[in-house]
């Protein structure tokens, strides 16, 4: 984001100044469409001077006074929360003061007859009910030109407040309803009313000639008038339409300016905090993957509040797994160097683990704790398990770890039975995490590998779901910490098994 500089705050409010007089130029082209129907053209100097002083010079100042305090947060001597309640105002505001400027033109123009009574002006007189109808439409026509034409200005000032400031509205004094009913009756009433005026005022020549001056100007105005109103309309849906296109893509890094002042521009800022709060809802996510498997964080965040959090129970398979030696190893290493051999070791024993099906629930210290159909679902969980278990002992034990080439040796107890998951914790502090006698039980083989010399230890119950898929050695009953009664544990090697075809 860059600042912008004199050239170009000189550059957008020399536009904002252009828009708001550019009125002149539909009367400019009304005036001459006049003088030429009635041959009135004697009467060119003043009624063309009157138009330049008043639409011209009278509203350039108008114009410069009201853009003055978005002039001086342009320059950064005033805040945006002082500048913009002009900003939002600003098509009202300059359409207000044309239109009362108008009202003394079209005043004084037809006052003209009586005013100026050289013959050589041929001002022709007009009606009482004439004089009302164009002191009321001629108005409210250029009201509505200059607001529509200010508000597709505005939509450019406010990209470019945005673009150079970082700024958007957040206040809404515009009804885009409004806005709507008031161009459709200007457009189709206003030309019709003038029109039905004449048809009762005049007849012969002098009602084809003010009928030929009302129809010459209505095609015209009403052609400019409805340009502006459609871009100032149909824009800023357009933009937030194209936004949300680019948001349903997976865009989470877009925000757009806010280009109007009525109910589109709220909801323009409703959906920048909208993506605002996707934004955050993904960083989080990512976040949360770093410290938890990033499937066990996508399920909390899509689940939340169907039943997880609250705990369920499903039959599933744990894993543990511990470097043999670690704390040995720990000794002579330095820090840096032992971490990174760490994360080497887990990014190898993680991708069995994922490509099995499983998910890392927790590491602890230089081992891990991960699952298998819970939370996701994986079918033949106790094979997905110890295929796992088998492919780890297979990429550790070939390789070494760290720029100190150290081999690790891993130890892996496995589990299989009830298991309860749910959200625990207190206050903002949570933590989804396994509980249950198939958790513990796994932990405790993962450490009785140390004193059967083995480096998968597994349960009966993990040897039973298996079948006949892999070859297991019964290594007896022992009785574990936390249990009374003895339970049946296996070994497998993992160099005599058949990898799966």
């Amino acid at each position: 984001m860059e600042p912008a500089s004199k050239a170009d705050i000189a550059s957008i409010r020399r536009r904002y100044l252009w828009t708001a007089v550019s009125v002149a130029g539909i009367d400019l082209f009304s005036t001459l469409v006049f003088l030429s129907v009635t041959g009135a053209w004697g009467y060119a100097p003043i009624t063309l001077g009157a138009g330049i002083a008043t639409l011209v010079v009278a509203n350039l100042l108008l114009a410069m006074w009201l853009f003055e305090p978005i002039r001086r947060f342009l320059e950064g001597r005033g805040s945006f929360d002082l500048a913009q309640r002009r900003i939002t105002q600003l098509p009202l505001l300059t359409a207000r003061n044309v239109a009362i400027l108008s009202l003394i033109l079209v005043v004084f123009r037809l006052s003209g007859a009586f005013l100026w009574t050289n013959p050589a002006f041929k001002v022709p007189v007009i009606t009482l009910a004439d004089f009302i109808a164009l002191c009321v439409v001629l108005p409210v026509f250029m009201f509505t030109y200059t607001y529509f034409a200010t508000s597709d200005y505005l939509s450019k000032l406010c990209a470019f407040i945005f673009g150079h400031y970082g700024e958007n509205l957040s206040l809404f004094f515009g009804s885009y309803a409004l806005k709507l009913g008031v161009a459709l009756i200007v457009i189709s009433i206003g030309p019709l009313a003038a029109i039905i005026v004449d048809l009762f005022s005049y007849d012969g020549e002098r009602l084809m000639m003010e009928i030929a001056n009302d129809v010459g100007v209505a095609v015209v105005g009403v052609i400019v008038v409805a340009y502006f109103i459609g871009r100032s309309l149909l824009r800023p849906v357009r933009i937030l339409s194209r936004a949300m296109s680019k948001v349903a893509d997976g865009d989470f890094t877009l925000r757009i300016p806010v280009t109007s002042n009525d109910e589109v521009g709220e909801l323009t800022g409703r959906f920048n905090a909208m993506v605002e709060g996707l934004r955050e809802r993904e960083r989080i996510r990512e976040t949360f993957g770093r410290y938890v498997d990033e499937s066990v964080a996508s399920t909390i965040l899509h689940r939340e509040g169907t039943g997880v959090l609250a705990g369920e129970t499903r039959d599933a398979t744990v894993l543990f797994t511990d470097i043999a030696g670690f704390t040995t190893i720990a000794e002579y290493l330095a820090p840096d160097q032992l971490v990174a051999a760490l994360n080497e070791y887990l990014e190898t024993v993680l991708e069995p683990i994922r490509a099995h099906g499983g998910v890392v629930n927790t590491f602890i210290g230089d081992g891990l704790f991960a699952s298998f159909n819970m939370p996701l679902a994986c079918e033949h969980h106790a094979v997905a398990a110890v295929r796992a278990a088998i492919d780890i002992q297979r990429a550790v034990g070939s390789r070494t770890f760290g720029d100190q080439g150290i081999a690790l040796a891993t130890r892996i107890g496995i589990s299989t039975g009830p298991v309860i998951g749910g959200s625990v914790g207190a206050g903002q502090r949570m933590s989804f995490t396994l509980l249950g006698d198939t958790v513990n039980l796994a932990s405790r083989l993962e450490e009785l590998n140390k004193q059967h010399g083995t480096r998968i230890l597994v349960s009966d119950s993990t040897r039973e779901a298996c079948g006949p898929q892999f070859r297991f050695a019964a290594l007896g009953s022992v009785t574990v910490r936390g249990r009374s009664d003895a339970v049946a544990i296996f070994s497998i090697d993992p160099l005599n098994q058949e990898k799966p075809s």
